[in-house]
């Protein structure tokens, strides 16, 4: 374990050496150590029952003790909070470590994780927002306990507890070899692969050298990046600050940091801002809010116009060595002689006259702006990004953060190889769009005299009825189809975050489609599937009848006086805390429940009992308007047919807008040439006017509930006066919907 491991254990940064009984093997502190990348020397000789101890190489006094060593780890590592971000989390840190024993304990074992997995239903780590010495503790008790722990990660009693495990271990693939090893079960470090739970790698940290990349299975990680070594790794998350991040870009950014974190190295994110005519501060501020909402943290922010001065040297230098030349050719004229394989009239310009027009450019005059700069690689090439492509454009319009001090800007496919190479990346993970540019940046480094970077495609998410082109999005917002870009209806992170999303279901979907590079046609349904399995347990359940369907229930021997009662807002969860339900003489139900029920039948109102209904009131078109009951409370609700949801005729019920939404668009996949303006949905949104139980006047702006049998909303727009109503918007739950357009 430990001697290939990197990090500082021992004083001077050697491998401390690890005292311990063959027999109890300290595997808590031994994971501790493989996470925190901190070395030891293995030396099981110690007797049976002996504390485990740590020496270190400069003789100095050792430590004993399993959750002494587990606390030194916690100190010494180099992860930022191993050990609590403060003494509040230290404190709570603590608590975990006295109390993953239980997991050990046989009679316990159940009840440790059905506790572990309900603290787990919102929460990523067990302490704070990063990972502790408590995850890693925990994680290792689960791991030693034998077939029992198995048994239950392939089954679905404890989803959060088994999402948790199966998370820790694909973050640090170093787990799957040590933890195999030392409890003597070949797929014991193994996460087990579940509809909509992150798959983890099956390979060890120290075997993360291969030169070729391997996929194996889609929904795996189980892949090496090409040339990579444990802890020299860096990737980049490189967004335009053109549009908000849809689902496309959570990918990528989750995937980036997935694999600086698998070989404990950095991950950069930097803004590709050179085309101040679509970038916005707005734009950045969004980007860099939506990465800390998915948990992305990046060890360095940059910015591409941090290097405009060096990229203008480097187009300059390349002009002055014959690789670069300045074109006026016009665009239409450009691109149909890069389709025919012509090469420009301005290609065999002299470096003289290039410079001088370069000025032109550079100072923006007239002249200038007629102008571009290519790059002069390979007009007959059969792969077109290689036809001498545009570096260098023209561009009056001021910047957003440099302001109008440059007239000239670079193009993405000059400068992200340069900035990559400059800036320490070592693997540029991007979707396979844009795999047939490949040729094209390994030439462009190779023309600037730079050190090469490793370009790993990754398959681009491509979902139904959706558009993710931030061209195309932008025109929805111009046009006023939508709010803005974190409409519900939208792609973006903070679109569907509004719609009732939650960041734990998209990070599970992201991690379950794995690293593959087959390009699939993704449904919705799975996303909404893995959404309704986290809110499911935890959401507070309410009433609402439709209010314009609505008709009153008249009890005859009914209270006449109302009475209240308190009772929990889920049954099955506590945490979602209590209302009070108001019990009166008449009650409101929905007219489909009215039209379904018969005189003489037997129903169940929900929370109170059973109920006869004597009489069914109809007007003249057939229309229920009315029902007369008594209530049977000694009844037994298994009986009945109907169960019926009710609100009591009172002056406190919540005015609501329930609200469904629909695809953009009204076909499946568009083609290349198609014009998505011809596949525009009429019809997106529908509202429903409703009335509420009085609880939900207390429910606050992004809150997610279930209405009883009417499916699962999010809080658009609490209830801020009874003459505005209440904004609910409904949340998907992955059942199959209609075709667009039918709402």
């Amino acid at each position: 374990m430990g001697r290939e491991s990197e990090g500082g254990g021992g004083q001077n940064g050697e491998a401390a050496t690890l005292f311990y009984s063959p027999d109890a093997t300290p595997l808590p502190v031994l994971v501790a150590a493989c996470v925190a990348a901190i070395p030891l020397a293995l030396q099981p000789s110690l007797p049976p029952s002996s504390k485990p101890s740590l020496c270190f190489p400069s003789g100095s006094e050792g430590l004993q003790g399993a959750n002494t060593l587990i606390r030194y780890i916690g100190r010494a590592s180099k992860l930022p909070n191993f050990y609590g971000s403060d003494a509040l989390t230290g404190s709570q840190v603590d608590e975990w470590l006295e109390y993953a024993p239980t997991f050990s304990a046989g009679a316990d074992f159940e009840s440790a994780c059905e506790f572990t997995n309900s603290y787990l239903t919102l929460r990523t780590f067990l302490v704070g927002y990063d990972i502790t010495i408590a995850d890693t503790t925990v994680v290792s008790y689960l791991a030693g306990s034998g077939p029992r722990w198995e048994s239950l990660r392939k089954s679905t009693k404890y989803t959060d507890l088994v999402r948790w495990y199966n998370c820790i271990l694909a973050q640090y693939p170093g787990l799957v070899q040590l933890l195999g090893q030392h409890t003597g079960r070949r797929g014991a470090g193994r996460p087990v692969v579940e509809t909509g739970k992150s798959a983890g790698p099956a390979r060890s940290a120290s075997s993360a050298t291969s030169s070729e990349p391997k996929d194996k299975v889609d929904g795996s990680f189980e892949v090496d990046l090409p040339g990579a070594e444990m802890g020299k790794v860096c990737t980049r998350f490189p967004p335009e600050p053109s549009g908000y991040l849809h689902i496309g870009h959570a990918k990528a950014a989750l995937l980036n940091q997935f694999f600086a974190q698998k070989y404990q190295g950095r991950l950069i994110v930097r803004f590709d801002d050179t085309n101040p005519a679509k970038e916005k501060d707005e734009f950045v501020e969004s980007i860099l809010q939506d990465l800390e909402t998915l948990g992305v943290k990046g060890d360095i922010v940059t910015y591409t116009s941090d290097y405009f001065p060096q990229l203008m040297e480097m187009c300059e230098k390349l002009i002055k060595e014959g690789k670069a030349y300045v074109d006026d050719t016009e665009r239409e004229q450009m691109q149909m002689e890069r389709k025919a394989l012509i090469e420009s009239r301005c290609r065999n310009t002299s470096v003289e006259e290039n410079l001088k027009l370069w000025k032109e450019m550079i100072a923006g005059t007239d002249r200038g702006t007629q102008c571009c700069v290519r790059g002069k690689l390979d007009m007959s090439n059969p792969n077109a990004s290689l036809r001498d492509p545009v570096y260098y454009r023209c561009n009056p319009t001021p910047h957003h953060r440099v302001g109008s001090k440059y007239k000239v800007y670079p193009t993405y496919d000059f400068a992200c190889p340069f900035v990559d190479s400059i800036e320490g990346v070592t693997h540029a993970l991007r979707s396979s769009e844009y795999h047939d540019r490949n040729d094209q940046y390994y030439r462009v480094l190779e023309d600037m005299q730079l050190r090469r970077v490793h370009v790993w495609d990754f398959s681009r998410l491509n979902f139904v009825y959706t558009l993710l082109s931030k061209r195309k999005l932008q025109w929805f917002v111009d046009n006023g189809f939508v709010e803005g870009w974190h409409d519900p209806r939208f792609p973006t992170v903070q679109g569907i975050i509004r719609r009732g999303l939650t960041i734990e279901a998209l990070k599970q979907f992201i991690l379950s489609q794995g690293a593959s590079k087959n390009l699939n046609l993704m449904e919705w349904d799975k996303l909404w599937t893995i959404n309704k399995k986290i809110i499911d347990p935890v959401c507070p359940r309410h009433t609402a009848v439709l209010s314009g369907k609505k008709v009153l229930l008249d009890l005859s021997n009914g209270p006449e006086t109302p009475f209240t009662r308190v009772i929990l807002r889920h049954k099955k969860f506590e945490g979602a805390g209590k209302k009070a339900t108001v019990f009166t003489k008449r009650v409101w139900l929905d007219q489909a429940d009215g039209a379904a029920v018969s005189e003489g039948e037997e129903v169940t109102l929900m929370d109170w009992g059973n109920a006869y209904i004597r009489k069914v009131e109809k007007d003249e078109n057939g229309d229920i308007v009315g029902l007369k009951g008594e209530l049977h409370l000694e009844g037994s609700v298994k009986s009945t047919k109907l169960k019926l949801t009710w609100l009591p005729e009172t002056t406190e019920l919540v005015p609501l807008t329930l609200v469904e939404l629909d695809h953009l668009i009204t076909k499946k996949k568009l083609e290349e040439n198609d014009d998505f303006r011809s596949a525009l949905n009429p019809n997106t949104r529908n509202e429903i006017s409703a009335v509420g139980d009085s609880n939900m006047r207390n429910i606050k702006r992004g809150e997610i509930i279930q209405l009883e049998r009417k499916g699962y909303f999010i809080c658009d727009v609490p209830l801020l006066r009874t003459s505005k109503p209440m904004v609910l918007i409904a949340i998907p739950d992955g059942r199959q919907q209609r075709p667009p357009g039918q709402i």
